[in-house]
């Protein structure tokens, strides 16, 4: 699964430059069973399968480098995922990942070799590894010199708490569908208040919680009023 998604686009020149490293390290071959066994059924009965401990305790205590490092499960009951995590995440030296699978994995695991679970959504996946691929993406972003241009992202959506604003290229005039004005303005104080003011809007409407501890001005404050009004006369 995780075959070719490392070896393109950014993270892929990240590799290249030394500066992320990605390790792939399965399970299988921290078993001592001839069959290779990773799974068996639950204690107490019930359908599925889980993960055993021995592959995984044998698997962390020989790829983990320092104590320290931080042993991640990947799982719908884990801690949501945001932007704010994966920038603090960013700053290990290390982090161990374990994809989950089936009924998920043995209580053991969870108690004594992790040192946190995390989601990526409110879902269930068929496996920890899509969760791998969006974790190790997000993280590496936040990491010097893997983003060629590291002001896009503290630009990016939820950087200030807010998603983003909305963005504009060629041509200026699509199908009758104009750029904004203001952007051409050449008044970078104009298109700084501009981008701030669309950046609110897009929020209140799209994900109105971000905002519920964040200081607003009151032309903020009507603006999220009549937001709230328009929701309701449909």
């Amino acid at each position: 699964m995780f075959g070719n998604v490392f070896s393109k686009g950014v993270i892929n020149k990240a590799r290249e430059k030394r500066v992320v490293e990605v390790h792939v390290h399965d399970l299988r071959d921290y078993t001592k069973d001839k069959h290779k066994q990773v799974d068996d059924r639950p204690f107490g009965g019930g359908e599925g399968m889980v993960l055993k401990p021995e592959p995984i305790f044998s698997a962390v205590e020989a790829v983990r480098k320092k104590k320290k490092s931080p042993v991640i499960l990947l799982s719908p009951q884990g801690e949501r995922f945001d932007h704010r995590l994966a920038e603090q995440l960013a700053e290990e030296e290390q982090i161990v990942l374990i994809c989950g699978r089936y009924e998920g994995v043995d209580e053991r695991v969870v108690q004594h070799s992790i040192t946190g679970e995390i989601s990526i959504g409110d879902y269930v996946l068929t496996g920890g590894e899509p969760a791998a691929i969006v974790f190790v993406d997000a993280v590496s972003r936040f990491v010097t010199h893997v983003v060629g241009k590291e002001e896009s992202v503290r630009q990016d959506s939820f950087s200030s708490g807010m998603l983003d604003f909305p963005y504009y290229t060629r041509p200026r005039d699509f199908r009758g569908l104009k750029v904004p004005e203001v952007l051409f303005s050449g008044d970078h104080a104009k298109i700084e208040q501009w981008r701030r003011q669309k950046a609110f809007e897009k929020t209140a409407r799209i994900r109105p919680e971000l905002l519920m501890n964040k200081k607003l001005s009151q032309k903020e404050k009507s603006i999220l009023k009549e937001i709230h009004w328009e929701r309701k006369e449909r």
